[in-house]
């Protein structure tokens, strides 16, 4: 059984976008403490009323985000 969902966010065109790797939830949030508390409030209301186990998790699993950031490379020449 699974003991962690892994998760993304990473900056859209405009906001931040938070992504679940292992369930089809995907929210966004104006800043990173706002598409965080997107994110658990929407992996929540996912697996509301779910039989964890047969989706191979654990009864209380913890979410394990990664934050993308975008390379900043300074070349002098």
């Amino acid at each position: 059984m699974k003991k962690i969902i892994q998760a993304r966010i990473y900056f859209g065109d405009k906001y931040y976008v938070g992504e679940c790797l292992d369930l089809p939830v995907v929210t966004q949030g104006a800043t990173l403490d706002e598409v965080s508390r997107n994110l658990q409030e929407a992996i929540a209301l996912h697996l509301e009323g779910e039989d964890l186990a047969e989706m191979d998790l654990d009864n209380d699993p913890s979410v394990f985000v990664s934050f993308e950031l975008d390379a900043v490379i300074n070349a002098k020449t």
